[in-house]
């Protein structure tokens, strides 16, 4: 056969970089601080909600295509009470496997072949394939280091939108830079996006690990209600990233894209744990109080430590992430540096080169997740200190 077998359109991905980072930290009996998963499960009663739905047979079968009418209801209510926005439920919110599936049915259903789809670079793997297999054209606009952290330049985002632009894929608080966009920033996107005519997806699965600043969603400012296709999901939240159960919101015309494609992607998924997760939103509001501060405090203990060890280091607003600067340590390229480090001290991060398009922009840069039990991260900067011996 002459003809390749992978649909040209995926040209170029391959495994992903979590795949092979995650390998290699089982090989060598490293520390995994590459993949972005907890190293303990999420709250005990939302794991017995979990089981109580199976002995219930709750979800055993086919649950409904949008979602059981429970998680979307408590999905409709936590964005109104935590943000002010109104859902209804039955035609504005859409359950899905994963914030991963909920950005590939979003862009499937609304990119056409020859669309520019403008994304925040650097940006999650699956952002590209998504695009890609939508048949749009990617546009990264870069968020670049300054000072302790890395921003976007509004008048680079402004300059990026041409008559092809269909819609903006916006990520924050950002992975893996750790950014959490400003009010004026978010305003300023949400102006251009209503005087272009533009659709925004933003997915804002790490909505509530936020450290410094605060948490906003697009579809709050002005114009966006009807213009935006918000995505969120349970696993960075309650720490069941198994689960896969995400979901969007959005105005009942954008679902009602959404939810064409998606029936033709899993049609229904986690049957028993969109029960367990309609449970886990209605925890007191200290559960996400205390979540942001035991990850705010292992944010500080691994920031800490890499600087010690030599790294330069950009504290993360939110998410679970730290971004370093390899240079400071003799190194400038991060794959090299990733692949070595196993041997080198027994830690795995990731190089940050697999989440730019112009790989070079990246090349210096390297991310460690700090989602893991305090004494792993001690460990962890322990080993990280060998470097500079």
């Amino acid at each position: 056969m002459t003809r390749p077998l992978l649909n040209r359109r995926l040209d170029g991905f391959g495994t992903t970089i979590f795949a092979e980072m995650s390998a290699l930290a089982a090989r060598t009996g490293s520390i995994n601080l590459g993949q972005g998963f907890p190293d303990t499960d999420g709250p005990e009663e939302v794991r017995e909600a979990a089981v109580r739905a199976l002995r219930d047979g709750r979800g055993n079968q086919y649950p409904p295509g949008p979602g059981i009418p429970e998680l979307r209801t408590a999905i409709a209510d936590h964005q109104r009470d935590r943000y002010g926005l109104e859902f209804d439920p039955d035609t504005e919110v859409l359950v899905t496997a994963g914030a991963t599936e909920a950005i590939a049915a979003s862009l499937l259903a609304l990119v056409e072949p020859g669309d520019e789809v403008i994304a925040l670079e650097p940006y999650y793997d699956s952002y590209a394939a998504c695009i890609a297999m939508a048949g749009g054209t990617r546009v990264p606009v870069t968020l670049r280091p300054e000072g302790s952290r890395f921003v976007l330049d509004l008048d680079e985002l402004r300059a990026a939108v041409t008559e092809r632009t269909r819609l903006i894929l916006l990520n924050t608080p950002h992975n893996p830079t750790g950014t959490v966009l400003t009010r004026d920033e978010l305003a300023a996107v949400a102006e251009l996006a209503v005087e272009r005519d533009l659709l925004v997806i933003t997915d804002e699965v790490y909505e509530h690990l936020v450290f410094d600043g605060e948490h906003l969603p697009l579809s709050t400012f002005r114009g966006m209600r009807n213009r935006t296709v918000t995505i969120s999901s349970a696993g960075k939240t309650f720490s069941f990233t198994g689960w896969k159960v995400g979901w969007v919101t959005a105005s009942h015309d954008l679902v009602n894209a959404v939810r064409t494609a998606k029936q033709f992607l899993t049609y229904v998924s986690a049957g028993p744990f969109q029960y367990a997760v309609a449970e886990a939103l209605r925890l007191p509001t200290s559960y996400f109080l205390d979540l942001a501060a035991d990850l705010r405090s292992k944010r500080d203990l691994l920031v800490g430590g890499l600087r010690e060890a030599g790294f330069g280091v950009f504290r993360p607003a939110g998410t679970y992430f730290v971004t370093t600067d390899i240079r400071p340590l003799g190194a400038t390229d991060g794959f090299d540096f990733c692949r070595s480090l196993p041997e080198r001290c027994g830690v795995v991060a990731i190089p940050n080169a697999v989440f730019y398009d112009a790989k070079e922009r990246g090349t210096p840069y390297v991310r460690f997740a700090f989602c893991k039990r305090t004494e792993v991260l001690n460990d962890a900067i322990s080993r990280l200190k060998q470097l500079r011996s």
